[in-house]
């Protein structure tokens, strides 16, 4: 066992969303709404939608091959894979387990997490935790779901809000100090609001049955008033804890990015941190919602446009069912 410090670094991003495109006049042909009125309430356009055989795992390796080709890595390199889903490809065995067996990447650990939009902000704290226990060197974290196959198309008021996605990163060891990717997270949930956002039916406590087929549980159930008030506050606080408890303020931060839940939210967060819109990284009018991955899928794309250097500073917010919250902040 080595005796130095470890730290994690962000060795390559990737993120991938599905061909097919669905615009709001698209949903407007399903459901009684229109591109104005889910363009008002929500800053979404249009979202990306996973083909019937598609599965999460399809959509995680997808990412996963990118990040490892960002990262200049071959399978053999990676010893530990986390994926943090709310949509597995099935109750059990893990979605972590196809991905590895799709990869090619044999024996190694892997498994899930379910803290659904926060995914990103958990993993990470996970994926460095184990790196700084010096048991493991690169660790392939992934969030990703197919929101789609959970999605009631008869509920205008859910059904317009989320696409389907998936980001990985390769996180892996260095003894540099400088070359740390992760100056800080902050992790917090709260069971009392679980009833906020919830998949009523599938699980143990209420096993798929024909009554609760017909009663459409097996689908996204939101209190959208609710949450969204609980998201803005939470996001708000988490947001300027982390930054208090670093000395840092958001105007020291080159990019914010938060979960891509609502335009609104993201604004609303914008004022609490008291920084200019430039700062602010939006991508839910093209994606909509897909959970965990979002906050990955706007990161890549900073990345991929050659807005984020070397030395850039991101604070990523999350916020999701559970309740669930978290925030980190990324040196690059």
């Amino acid at each position: 066992m080595k005796n130095s410090k470890q730290f994690a670094k962000v060795l390559g991003m990737g993120s991938y969303v599905p061909e097919k495109i669905v615009t709001n006049d698209d949903l407007s042909k399903v459901v009684d709404t229109s591109d104005e009125w889910i363009r008002t309430r929500t800053g979404i356009r249009e979202r990306r939608i996973a083909a019937p055989d598609q599965t999460t795992s399809d959509l995680c390796v997808c990412a996963a091959r990118k990040a490892m080709e960002n990262a200049n890595i071959g399978a053999d390199d990676i010893d530990l894979i986390l994926t943090g889903t709310i949509t597995p490809d099935v109750i059990f065995p893990s979605t972590s387990v196809f991905v590895q067996t799709k990869l090619g990447l044999r024996n190694i650990p892997c498994f899930d997490y379910n803290v659904a939009c926060s995914g990103l902000q958990y993993g990470i704290e996970i994926a460095r935790s184990l790196i700084e226990s010096q048991r493991y060197k690169n660790i392939l974290l992934i969030c990703g779901d197919k929101l789609s196959a959970v999605t009631d198309w008869q509920d205008r008021s859910t059904c317009v809000l989320f696409g389907d996605g998936a980001g990985a990163i390769v996180l892996s060891t260095t003894e540099n100090e400088e070359e740390n990717s992760i100056i800080d997270v902050l992790l917090g949930a709260n069971g009392e609001h679980s009833k906020l956002l919830i998949l009523p039916a599938g699980g143990s406590r209420e096993p798929a049955t024909e009554k609760s087929v017909k009663e459409r549980k097996h689908f996204i159930k939101m209190s959208g008033r609710d949450l969204f008030r609980e998201a803005v506050k939470i996001m708000g606080n988490c947001a300027q804890e982390i930054l208090d408890r670093n000395g840092m303020s958001a105007n020291d931060m080159d990019f914010v990015v938060t979960h891509q839940a609502n335009w609104r939210i993201i604004d609303a967060v914008r004022e609490r941190l008291d920084i200019s819109p430039e700062k602010v990284c939006v991508t839910i009018d093209k994606y909509g919602n897909t959970s965990a991955s979002s906050c990955i899928i706007a990161i890549d794309g900073l990345i991929r446009s050659g807005k984020v250097i070397r030395g850039s500073k991101i604070l990523t917010v999350g916020f999701g069912a559970g309740l669930t919250w978290g925030a980190a902040i990324l040196k690059f």
